[in-house]
Protein backbone atom coordinates (compact mmCIF):
# COMPACT_ATOMS: atom_id res chain seq x y z
CA UNK A 1 0.00 0.00 0.00
CA UNK A 2 1.25 3.46 -0.87
CA UNK A 3 0.17 6.48 1.10
CA UNK A 4 0.20 9.97 -0.35
CA UNK A 5 -1.05 13.24 1.11
CA UNK A 6 -4.66 14.04 0.36
CA UNK A 7 -3.76 17.23 -1.53
CA UNK A 8 -1.52 15.28 -3.91
CA UNK A 9 -4.24 12.65 -4.37
CA UNK A 10 -6.80 15.33 -5.25
CA UNK A 11 -4.34 16.95 -7.66
CA UNK A 12 -3.70 13.58 -9.35
CA UNK A 13 -7.43 12.85 -9.50
CA UNK A 14 -8.09 16.23 -11.13
CA UNK A 15 -5.38 15.59 -13.73
CA UNK A 16 -6.88 12.20 -14.53
CA UNK A 17 -10.32 13.78 -14.96
CA UNK A 18 -8.79 16.31 -17.37
CA UNK A 19 -7.14 13.53 -19.38
CA UNK A 20 -10.43 11.63 -19.64
CA UNK A 21 -12.18 14.80 -20.83
CA UNK A 22 -9.49 15.47 -23.46
CA UNK A 23 -9.68 11.92 -24.79
CA UNK A 24 -13.48 12.00 -24.88
CA UNK A 25 -13.54 15.31 -26.75
CA UNK A 26 -10.87 14.15 -29.17
CA UNK A 27 -12.76 10.96 -29.95
CA UNK A 28 -15.94 12.96 -30.59
CA UNK A 29 -14.14 15.33 -32.96
CA UNK A 30 -12.42 12.40 -34.70
CA UNK A 31 -15.81 10.82 -35.29
CA UNK A 32 -17.16 14.06 -36.81
CA UNK A 33 -14.25 14.22 -39.25
CA UNK A 34 -14.61 10.59 -40.35
CA UNK A 35 -15.03 10.32 -44.14
CA UNK A 36 -17.93 8.16 -45.32
CA UNK A 37 -18.41 6.83 -48.84
CA UNK A 38 -21.34 8.26 -50.78
CA UNK A 39 -23.44 5.09 -50.91
CA UNK A 40 -23.17 4.52 -47.16
CA UNK A 41 -24.05 8.18 -46.47
CA UNK A 42 -27.10 7.94 -48.72
CA UNK A 43 -28.26 4.81 -46.92
CA UNK A 44 -27.70 6.45 -43.53
CA UNK A 45 -30.08 9.21 -44.62
CA UNK A 46 -32.52 6.71 -46.09
CA UNK A 47 -32.85 8.55 -49.41
CA UNK A 48 -32.89 7.52 -53.05
CA UNK A 49 -29.88 7.90 -55.34
CA UNK A 50 -31.70 10.72 -57.20
CA UNK A 51 -32.40 12.66 -53.98
CA UNK A 52 -28.77 12.18 -52.95
CA UNK A 53 -27.67 13.55 -56.32
CA UNK A 54 -30.00 16.56 -55.87
CA UNK A 55 -28.51 17.27 -52.43
CA UNK A 56 -25.02 17.25 -53.92
CA UNK A 57 -26.04 19.35 -56.94
CA UNK A 58 -27.55 21.97 -54.60
CA UNK A 59 -24.54 21.66 -52.24
CA UNK A 60 -26.91 20.90 -49.34
CA UNK A 61 -24.22 18.64 -47.86
CA UNK A 62 -20.51 19.37 -48.35
CA UNK A 63 -18.60 16.58 -50.06
CA UNK A 64 -15.25 15.66 -51.56
CA UNK A 65 -14.83 13.99 -54.92
CA UNK A 66 -11.80 11.99 -55.98
CA UNK A 67 -12.28 10.71 -59.49
CA UNK A 68 -15.73 9.14 -59.44
CA UNK A 69 -15.72 8.48 -55.69
CA UNK A 70 -17.65 10.83 -53.43
CA UNK A 71 -17.09 11.18 -49.69
CA UNK A 72 -18.82 13.17 -46.95
CA UNK A 73 -17.87 13.83 -43.35
CA UNK A 74 -20.01 12.24 -40.67
CA UNK A 75 -20.22 15.60 -38.86
CA UNK A 76 -21.64 17.27 -41.99
CA UNK A 77 -24.34 14.58 -42.23
CA UNK A 78 -25.25 15.10 -38.59
CA UNK A 79 -25.36 18.89 -39.08
CA UNK A 80 -27.65 18.40 -42.08
CA UNK A 81 -29.96 16.14 -40.05
CA UNK A 82 -30.04 18.62 -37.15
CA UNK A 83 -30.94 21.45 -39.52
CA UNK A 84 -33.94 19.42 -40.71
CA UNK A 85 -35.06 18.35 -37.25
CA UNK A 86 -38.75 18.98 -36.60
CA UNK A 87 -39.64 19.32 -32.94
CA UNK A 88 -43.14 18.04 -32.25
CA UNK A 89 -43.49 20.53 -29.38
CA UNK A 90 -43.25 23.64 -31.55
Amino acid sequence: MVMIPQEEWLNLHEKLDNIVELVTNRNASDKDSEWIESDKARKMLGISPKTWQNYRDRRDIPFAQIGRKIYVKRGDLETFMESHYIDKHK
